[in-house]
């Protein structure tokens, strides 16, 4: 069950980061990627999840002692488990889907160019915080550089 979960996972944060980076910007595109994408990866960590908690599903391999987030020793534990490692990669592959979203969408409002957009949507795909921190560093540079300011406020040292 577990293989079959995180193989479909897998399958369905592929389809939609390739329409997000190299397809037109359609607003069914967007919607897809948010509700199909983002919110079935939601709920499948959800429900997933939910299921573990309630006893309801099983984990396979690793220790079911319970989770322990206090220490590197509890989290490691927690991602012995089949169960542990396809949970989680769910909760990468939603977050960072969704970061996508909100960078496409934001890189489109603020009139970056797709070959711009591209490699930072790449970026966050693959190592998704690195992703993001590059949108950030971009989009903060050309708001200063055409005289905008951003709400992010980074004090002078």
């Amino acid at each position: 069950m577990w293989d079959s979960l995180f193989s479909a996972a897998n399958l369905l944060a592929l389809i939609m980061w390739a329409g997000l980076i190299l397809l037109p910007r359609w607003p069914a595109l967007l919607s897809a990627a948010l509700y199909l994408g983002a919110g079935l990866l939601s709920f499948a960590y959800t429900a997933a999840l939910a299921g573990i908690l309630s006893g309801v599903l099983q984990t396979s391999g690793g220790s079911d002692s319970g989770m322990d987030f206090g220490s590197i020793e509890g989290v490691r534990s927690i991602f012995e488990t089949d169960a542990g490692v396809t949970i989680g990669w769910i909760h990468y592959l939603a977050f960072d889907l969704f970061v996508g979203i909100w960078i496409a969408r934001d890189a489109d409002a603020k009139a970056f160019g797709r070959w711009v957009q591209a490699p930072i949507l790449l970026a966050t795909f693959l190592a998704g915080p690195f992703g993001l921190l590059l949108w950030l560093i971009i989009r903060e540079r050309r708001a200063r550089k055409g005289g905008v300011r951003s709400n992010i406020r980074i004090p002078r040292g």
